[in-house]
Formats: C-alpha cells, sequence, structure tokens
C-alpha cells in the first residue's frame, strides 16, 4: 500500500522525500517542513521520527541525515515517516523557540489547526505522530551540557508509562529521565492518544556533536531492530534510570569550576563546584546535598549570584 505523508509518497519497497504544507511566510509563500516516507517492502509497525522542535536543537537532524541513506526500503519491514525539522522559522534564524509567535514548539502539543503558527505546525506533526505506532521526538539539551539520554515523560501512573519505558530501553543511549513532563510536549502528549513516545536529548549545548548523533544513530537502529522493522538482534542493556533532580545555583558570582564529570557519581558532601574571582580568588563552595549522578551543568563559566550550575540526580535505580 502507498503511503504519502505532504508530497512524500512511496509504494512498497520505496523511500520518497518531499514537503508537509504547514502555512505561509509573511510574504505569502508557503511553508513545507522536509519530510520522507521510508515504505518497507514487507508489512509491519509505522515509526515516526521528528527532530528541530526546538530551533537550534542540530544533533536530531544530524542523526536523521546519517539514519536515511543507511535505510533499504526491500530490507525494512514497516513504515517509517519522518519530518525532518519541525520548528521551520526557529531553524532558519538558529534559534530555540519560534520566532513568529515566540513559542517553544515543545509546548505547543497536541495544537491546534487553527491556532498560531507553532499550534498549527504542532497540529500537522501530531497528526502524523498519531497514525504511528511508536514515536521518537530527537531532541538535545540546548545550551546546557548535559549526558545523553531518553525521556519517558507521560508520568509513572499512566497506562503507557510501561511501553514507553520498554521503548526508551530498546532506544539504549544508557540513561532514562523518567518524569512527568509539562504540557505542551511530544512526549506527554502522545501517550494519550495510545502511541508510546519518548524524547531522546542528545547531548546538550548549541552545536553539532558527533558523538551524541553517532548515539542516536545506534538508538534508531536499536529501535528498529528491537520492534523488528529490521532483522538482527538488539542488545538491551540495563539503563541507569533517574527519577528525580536537585538543581544547585552560584552562591556568589564569577567563575565555576565543575569537580566532576557529566556522568559521574557523586556523594553527599562532595564538592560539586567552586566559584572565583577572574584572578582565581575563592568565592565560595558548593557541596552535593545528597548522593546521585551530575546529569547537567551550564556551558559556561561566569556565573551572576543564583544562576543555574548544575543539576544532580537522585532518585536513581537500574532497569
Amino acid at each position: 500500500m502507498t503511503t504519502t505523508l505532504g508530497t512524500a509518497s512511496a509504494g512498497p519497497g520505496e523511500i520518497d522525500t518531499g514537503r508537509l504544507e504547514v502555512g505561509e511566510t509573511r510574504d505569502g509563500s508557503p511553508i513545507g517542513l522536509p519530510v520522507a516516507v521510508i515504505n518497507g517492502a514487507k508489512s509491519g509497525k509505522t515509526l515516526y521520527m521528528q527532530a528541530a522542535s526546538d530551533g537550534d536543537e542540530l544533533n536530531g537532524v544530524g542523526v536523521i541525515q546519517r539514519v536515511v541513506p543507511r535505510l533499504d526500503p526491500a530490507e525494512l519491514s514497516g513504515t517509517i515517516l519522518i519530518v525532518g525539522i519541525v520548528n521551520y522559522h526557529a531553524f532558519q534564524v538558529a534559534e530555540h523557540r519560534n520566532p513568529i509567535d515566540d513559542t517553544k514548539m515543545n509546548r505547543a502539543y497536541p495544537g491546534n489547526e487553527s491556532g498560531t503558527s507553532s499550534e498549527r505546525i504542532a497540529a500537522a506533526t501530531f497528526d502524523v505522530a498519531t497514525g504511528a505506532d511508536l514515536v521518537l521526538d530527537l531532541h538535545q539539551g540546548s545550551t546546557s551540557r548535559m549526558i545523553d539520554e531518553v525521556r519517558v515523560r507521560c508520568g509513572g501512573r499512566h497506562r503507557l508509562h510501561g511501553e514507553c519505558l520498554e521503548l526508551a530501553k530498546a532506544f539504549g543511549c544508557g540513561y532514562v529521565l523518567d518524569q512527568k513532563g509539562p504540557d505542551g510536549q511530544l512526549a506527554r502528549a502522545g501517550p494519550d492518544e495510545g502511541v508510546p513516545t519518548v524524547d531522546p536529548e542528545l547531548g546538550g549545548s548549541v552545536g553539532w556533536d558527533e558523538e551524541s548523533i553517532r548515539k542516536g544513530v545506534d538508538g534508531v537502529f536499536n529501535v528498529l531492530r528491537y520492534y523488528d522493522f529490521l532483522d538482527g538482534e538488539t542488545a538491551v542493556t540495563t539503563q541507569t534510570r533517574a527519577r528525580g533532580f536537585e538543581q544547585y545555583g552560584a552562591p556568589a558570582g564569577g567563575l565555576t569550576t565543575l569537580e566532576s564529570d557529566l556522568g559521574s557519581r557523586v556523594s553527599a558532601g562532595d564538592v560539586l563546584f567552586e566559584v572565583t574571582t577572574p584572578f582565581g580568588e575563592p568565592k565560595a563552595e558548593v557541596t552535593a546535598d545528597s548522593s546521585g549522578i551530575l546529569w547537567r551543568t551550564r556551558r559556561l563559566p561566569q556565573v551572576a549570584t543564583g544562576e543555574y550550575v548544575c543539576s544532580v540526580a537522585t532518585d536513581i535505580d537500574e532497569y
């Protein structure tokens, strides 16, 4: 059966790319999000993937750029639907939020087809996502430095919580954040419609991180094998799961020096960071309140009083 997404249309064993129209620019030109349809030669599930719903989170775009050329529809069971760049306006100007309506796209789901620019884009992509069996919404940590993780955002009491955890484990990048997310996230809205949805956060800091992109590519192929889109075994490994976090700010202004690497275990009382003057004179030292894992840090060292410096994951287990 032929599958269509926007102007992309592919029969069994075919691949096609095109555009999904979601509105018009200020000069009246149509806006088309780049889309791809990979239609397997054999029947199976449907996977939906998207990237850059936050316009400066580029690692997901890098994942798709590398995944699609490696996919042979003749060897695929089922269908893969992709929107390669969701936040069209923000991507064009390398910004996080949609500059047309100053909206963070991943707070706009399930969207509104008659609403603002972001709501219309969210509605169009949500319509595709809810027609799938599984959803990967590829992100990265924006301006912060962070470990590669997969976020399960539906909440522990959700009826699809177990299925979302399974999808996160199959992706297999080593770390899972299992915490109910804010309203408007695709990873919150998708499960409400019965579709297991996770949010791989592939590294942090604005840019193009080859190591995080590689982990994302590996994760996508892990999912494709685990759910039988492709032949082959996926070595599902134990993941480190975090369900609670403590955030630490600077007690004084100056330059911060972190005492641990991302992903390091810390114990209560361990020094997390020091604040000094530009001349290296000590001003403050901050220690961990609880044991955990250094999960996220600011990108640049300079801080004002009270400014965010790092996060430690505290409610940790292995699953």
